[in-house]
């Protein structure tokens, strides 16, 4: 047994994992080297533009790519197994039960034909032998807990007669129904309006709290990362560019892509008439990343680097502080003048 082997894991711990599709007009490489760990009772936010790979990160640590049709590699430690290495069969029994997920449109995730009780006590049955009273009992107790109004009710009631913030509310039910002890949450308050939204995120943390549940949050919304993140990835062009507590990321950024994304968000001091400063250009195509830095096609400080490197080289994850890692070519010294510059611009100080 090597020394690595003997040192404690984290409760979940993803290593190197890389999907790729094989496709007619090439190799798809939606997630490349991705690494990052989590404990029980945290929650890891994963942010990024659409495309940047968060999704299908999440797809598989869960399981859910289809090995048929993708190549996937790395390592994903939950609570000791690898989730890679493990069968079908024993990935279905984790599922729903030990590891759950709240996809990001409710509507299609809830069978429209079955009643709403029947959905939920449908993920009770496939993993634990009770009685279909006591598998009643528990399913209208998790619709209480998550906020539904008249649950005993409700519970005969079909998806299409209940809205979208309270059928957001039975995805979480059927996600915590069993107690597991980790959660994804795929961009959980996609199309609800603002109040709605932190309804359910506080659900999500109140409930997290009361189940010391690990959670995986998969968003775009900072706003809501700043409120309820205890350590931030960013993703981007299917790989983490920065990693660190929501501290580091929203008052110590060093990565320039990370700076774009703070300043793209609205403030309530702008000034109505000013417009946002958003990040030039487009992600790259995941036929085609760069073969370098994977932001450098876009990246405003890319001439302050001597030589070719963020063109021809692939920057590593480097530690810039206890638990803060970035990806970036930029010297340190330029990367935090950049970082107290856009930090001003936003009214927030790095000291």
């Amino acid at each position: 047994m090597t020394e690595y082997s003997n040192l404690r894991r984290a409760f979940l711990e993803v290593s190197d994992l890389s999907v790729q599709f094989p496709t007619e007009d090439g190799i798809v490489r939606a997630v490349d080297g991705v690494s990052f760990s989590i404990e029980r009772g945290q929650t890891l936010a994963i942010v990024g533009e659409s495309g940047s790979g968060k999704s299908v990160t999440a797809q598989a640590v869960m399981g859910l790519i289809n090995k048929r049709n993708a190549d996937v590699s790395g390592q994903v430690i939950f609570d000791g197994e690898d989730l890679v290495a493990m069968s079908d069969e024993d990935l279905r029994k984790l599922r729903g039960n030990k590891m759950s997920m709240i996809f990001q449109d409710p509507m299609s995730s809830l069978h429209p034909f079955y009643r709403i009780g029947d959905q939920l006590t449908e993920a009770i049955n496939a993993h634990q032998k009770v009685s279909k009273t006591d598998a009643r009992d528990r399913a209208i107790e998790m619709l209480h807990k998550v906020g539904i109004p008249l649950p005993a009710k409700r519970f005969d009631d079909y998806p299409h007669q209940f809205s979208g913030g309270m059928r957001q509310r039975v995805m979480i039910a059927m996600a915590l129904i069993n107690s597991p002890s980790l959660l994804i949450a795929d961009e959980p308050t996609t199309a609800l309006d603002v109040t709605v939204q932190a309804q359910i995120i506080e659900l999500i943390s109140q409930l997290q709290r009361e189940f010391d549940t690990a959670v995986i949050l998969i968003t775009h919304d900072l706003g809501i990362v700043a409120d309820v993140a205890d350590e931030v990835a960013v993703m981007y062009g299917a790989r983490v560019v920065e990693h660190g507590a929501v501290d580091d990321i929203f008052y110590h950024p060093q990565m320039p892509y990370t700076l774009g994304l703070l300043a793209s968000v609205p403030r309530l001091t702008q000034v109505r008439s000013d417009r946002l400063d958003p990040i030039p250009g487009n992600p790259p195509s995941p036929l085609r990343l760069p073969t370098g830095c994977v932001f450098q096609p876009r990246c405003v400080y890319q001439d302050e680097v001597v030589g070719d490197l963020c063109r021809t080289q692939r920057p590593d994850l480097e530690s810039v502080g206890p638990g803060h890692e970035v990806r970036c070519h930029l010297p340190a010294a330029k990367r935090q003048a950049a970082a107290e510059v856009a930090l001003a611009a936003l009214g927030r100080s790095s000291s």
